[in-house]
């Protein structure tokens, strides 16, 4: 049997059926995301039951473990036809799809049953393995490695070159969810995912300390799996107070800092910077009086400290006021015609 002929399956001995019984086509696919093998308990009872399991793809990752559990893999690529006619007489033909999914197969199956001069087999779509949450995240990084090796520019960045865009991509995050656009925020998501993906595909080329996705993966999870005791161990916590107390106090035996001021980064937009600050000092209970002067920049500090001890946040506070701005901004243009273009 080869990809290029086709022969119908012999009649059974026992108990044929009659020859215009229809029989049935079972189209049977597979996510690479999971290990060759892992199939459904529904997918193998086709596998064994079936008259004749065929697949155009004699490389397709799930042939040898089939073959290792007894089942017979014929490689042929059959005409919408050819399956038809293997069918009748009651046969039970499984196709297991490559990964593009057999579409000229389908195509022709669909031409067939629309024409009305076919008596047309049981037609059934049988998922044999299904993508787990996050599965699409195994293509990124496999794009990702690609890229990495194939593309001019990408094959030459490095972590510091590439330090503002994840800036940017921030940024640009933040305005999407400000704005509420869903499909905004989405690919602004994925943006910033492409950049954590991006850096770890290049710590991995590091001469001295390689890490790799999986590292940073593995670190965030032992990460948050201390922090919640209250979800994966024995502790309890009903409320976000308790949540956050735990969260503080886990960190804080992880960092052991001598000052609460480690770790806050210093390169931060300055209100942002300014509440952190506060909000470390309020948490550990430091009662540090504001330094008084006249200058802007510390009457700008007083005000991220109020807004940060009424639980509001400073950055979005004036983003929020700079739309609207920007908003009064073009109502005047509007109103005065081209008086308030620049020249």
């Amino acid at each position: 049997m080869n990809a290029t002929s086709f022969e119908p399956a012999p009649e059974p001995q026992a108990h044929p059926e009659p020859h215009d019984t229809p029989g049935r086509i079972v189209l049977l696919t597979t996510s690479h995301r999971v290990a060759p093998g892992l199939l459904s308990w529904p997918a193998w009872q086709a596998l064994r039951t079936a008259d004749r399991v065929l697949c155009a793809d004699g490389a397709h990752p799930q042939l040898p473990y089939l073959r290792e559990a007894g089942i017979t893999v014929a490689e042929a690529s059959p005409t919408a036809e050819e399956l038809v006619d293997a069918c009748a007489g009651g046969h039970t033909v499984v196709v297991v799809a490559t990964g593009e999914g057999e579409p000229a197969l389908t195509d022709g199956l669909a031409r067939l049953a629309g024409s009305g001069r076919v008596r047309m087999p049981e037609l059934e779509l049988l998922p044999a393995s299904y993508d787990l949450p996050g599965a699409r995240l195994l293509d990124l990084v496999q794009v990702m490695d690609r890229i990495r090796a194939e593309c001019p520019w990408s094959s030459r960045q490095t972590h510091e070159g590439l330090a503002k865009y994840g800036i940017e991509e921030a940024y640009e995050l933040v305005e999407a969810i400000e704005e509420g656009d869903r499909d905004e925020l989405r690919e602004e998501l994925g943006d910033v995912l492409l950049q954590v993906v991006f850096h770890a595909r290049i710590a991995e080329e590091h001469p001295d300390a390689p890490f790799s996705i999986d590292d940073v993966a593995g670190g965030i999870v032992a990460k948050l799996i201390h922090r919640h005791p209250h979800v994966f161990g024995d502790e309890t916590a009903t409320t976000p107070e308790e949540v956050k107390a735990h969260w503080l106090r886990t960190k804080a035996e992880e960092k052991r800092r001598s000052s609460v001021t480690e770790g806050i980064p210093l390169h931060q937009p300055g209100l942002a910077l300014a509440a952190k600050l506060a909000s470390r000092a309020r948490t550990a209970g430091l009662d540090v009086p504001l330094p008084h002067t006249d200058a802007i920049g510390y009457e700008l500090l007083a005000l991220a400290v109020r807004a940060e001890t009424e639980g509001v946040d400073p950055e979005a506070a004036l983003r929020a006021a700079a739309r609207a701005y920007r908003d009064a901004i073009r109502e005047t243009e509007t109103a005065g015609g081209d008086t308030g273009t620049q020249r």
